[in-house]
């Protein structure tokens, strides 16, 4: 999702930087056919900087790409991410947005990036284990930050009507117990092309 979103903004003429914070297990330059080469594991090193690190991705969105298979990158120290962070404020000014995509889960790599953000977009698909991994990252991200900004996509869905089902519930549940409104981002429907993309490494948008 992050990767065809940053590819459609660029093209509709926006200035994108995609970082790839899904640490240790990033993925974001596979999907695009990428040189491996420059990557997070370099910045967090100190070799590089984050602009240094960046490749231009398909429709011409910029992707600092992430390191695979590093265990000390996924267990990242928080004065590590805190400069990761402070560096991305520096590129502010050179683009119109900055995507931030993290891993899965509530580990402090995944709410440190997104409690920083101005607007987290939070994914599920219909199951109802997702579901409840998904609340569970809106009740860790509203202990950190009670005024954060939080919209819902529902992944993988049959038709329209399922995915505002699925956020239906969820609102019900973040009203209730964390007197807390999300928002409703959207859907993305289920598609066997998307797969089809994935391995071709060609973002199935384009």
């Amino acid at each position: 999702v992050s990767v065809n979103l940053s590819v459609r903004l660029a093209q509709m003429g926006r200035r994108i930087i995609l970082l790839d914070a899904d640490l240790g297990t990033a993925n974001a330059d596979v999907l695009c056919n990428l040189p491996s080469g420059k990557n997070l594991a370099h910045v967090v090193a100190g070799r590089q900087t984050l602009t240094e690190a960046m490749i231009v991705g398909p429709g011409g969105f910029r992707l600092i790409p992430g390191a695979s298979g590093l265990a000390q990158m996924a267990a990242l120290a928080e004065p590590q991410r805190d400069r990761l962070i402070e560096q991305l404020r520096d590129l502010e000014h050179d683009a119109d947005m900055i995507l931030i995509d993290t891993g899965a889960g509530v580990s402090p790599n995944v709410l440190g990036f997104a409690v920083c953000a101005d607007q987290v977009i939070v994914m599920t698909t219909p199951e109802p284990t997702a579901v409840t991994d998904a609340y569970a990252v809106i009740k860790s991200l509203h202990r950190q930050r009670e005024d954060i900004d939080i919209r819902l996509l529902v992944n993988m869905v049959q038709d329209q009507k399922e995915g505002r089902d699925v956020f239906n519930r969820l609102d019900q549940v973040c009203r209730r117990f964390l007197h807390l409104n999300i928002r409703y981002a959207g859907h993305v429907a289920q598609d066997l092309r998307v797969g089809q993309a994935v391995r071709r490494q060609k973002p199935f948008v384009i």
